[in-house]
């Protein structure tokens, strides 16, 4: 065997232990029950799916948590009567502090929507609700489109997500399994654009005072 074909089994072989030991890892955070916390913060996004979110975004709301809620993502021929009912809120809580966005179709247009959202109020920071195996990509896609914002999560477990053994269901191995390979791009592209953003930030650093808009004046 040459050593170029030895070398790339071997690149090969760790690529495959690194990605089975992400997925390892990442599923053992997105099935593990939320800890109980007591977020705070301008707002709350719910990404749309499974009604518990809608319910416990409510919640957060109905405590006072934040000002405002939207709930990004909704199907566009689901109106306010049936968020209404999902979310519990009293009508006048939901007519004066619920915005429903039916722009988004996929985690990528509910970060845009988001933005959109959290601009035209000047909300600063955010409580994100979504299913937990759902909460990474969101967070990575919501940290690309409002990299100043301060994002709390907020997760929900799936009603038909086992408390322990997630890998003696099929169903549930299936949907980690899937959601774990549409986080990585997203990951990968978070990372780079923290790294141009923090390269940018060094170049602005170096420029010397006399060439920089501060130095002409």
């Amino acid at each position: 065997m040459s050593s170029l074909r030895r070398l790339l089994i071997l690149w090969t072989g760790a690529m495959l232990s690194l990605l089975i030991l992400g997925f390892v890892l990442f599923a053992s955070v997105v099935t593990r029950l939320p800890a109980e916390n007591n977020p705070h913060a301008d707002g709350i996004v719910v990404l749309t799916g499974e009604g518990r979110r809608i319910a416990e975004g409510a919640r957060l709301l109905d405590e006072g948590r934040a000002e405002r809620m939207l709930i990004s993502g909704v199907f566009r021929r689901t109106g306010k009567k049936a968020l209404l009912e999902i979310s519990g809120l009293a009508e006048d809580k939901f007519d004066c502090c619920v915005d429903i966005g039916y722009a988004a179709l996929d985690t990528a247009g509910n970060a845009d929507e988001t933005r959109a959202w959290a601009t035209s109020h000047g909300y600063d920071s955010l409580i994100v609700v979504t299913a937990s195996y759902h909460m990474p990509r969101s967070l990575a896609e919501l940290s690309l489109a409002l990299p100043a914002a301060r994002l709390v999560p907020h997760p929900v477990m799936p009603n038909n997500f086992p408390p322990t053994r997630w890998w003696l269901h099929a169903s549930v191995t299936r949907t980690l399994i899937a959601e774990y390979f549409k986080f990585l791009p997203t990951a990968a592209h978070l990372t780079a654009a923290k790294l141009f953003r923090s390269s940018q930030s060094s170049s602005v650093a170096e420029v010397p005072a006399e060439h920089s808009a501060a130095g002409i004046f």
